[in-house]
């Protein structure tokens, strides 16, 4: 029985390192973009681009998450229109 948990403990050490690097990449998503047919990775920079977006349209903020789908192709039509402007944060 030590053995096995001894065996047990010792691939687990292994593996945390993968899954703590899977962990991770869930943090980050991408979108696919229907009309310009593209992808676009949700991180940070999006994300201050996405509030952004939302000050310029002078309209209640809403979460990626809850956006409808049309409110997400508006964006990301947007977003195209303004390329730079993560860099201006």
């Amino acid at each position: 029985m030590l053995k096995f948990a001894g065996a047990f403990l010792l691939g687990a050490a292994f593996l945390m390192p993968v899954l703590v690097q899977t962990l991770r990449a869930d943090d980050n998503h991408r979108y696919y973009d229907k009309e310009h047919k593209d992808y676009h990775e949700w991180n940070e920079a999006e994300d201050r681009a996405w509030h952004h977006y939302w000050e310029a349209r002078h309209h209640a903020y809403v979460t990626w998450e809850k956006a409808k789908e049309k409110e997400r192709q508006e964006y990301w039509h947007w977003r195209h229109e303004h390329p730079d402007h993560d860099e201006r944060h």
